[in-house]
């Protein structure tokens, strides 16, 4: 695993602890909430792209 990768699963796991609290509090912030689900998407995948091994992503012809 490379250094990019490491931190980008260490935000990844920041934004879901975040996430759970805003979550579990009692007065809610919805835009809050949104944001931080849009966040943790944009990672997620920026993360599925870094995990694809390079065969996946072009083939040789």
């Amino acid at each position: 695993m490379t250094d990019r990768m490491f931190l980008l699963l260490e935000r990844y796991q920041k934004l879901d602890a975040q996430l759970r609290r805003a979550q579990g509090s009692v007065r809610r912030n919805l835009l809050e909430i949104v944001t931080l689900e849009r966040r943790k998407l944009r990672i997620r995948a920026r993360l599925a792209r870094l995990f694809v091994p390079p065969a996946a992503v072009a083939p040789s012809l």
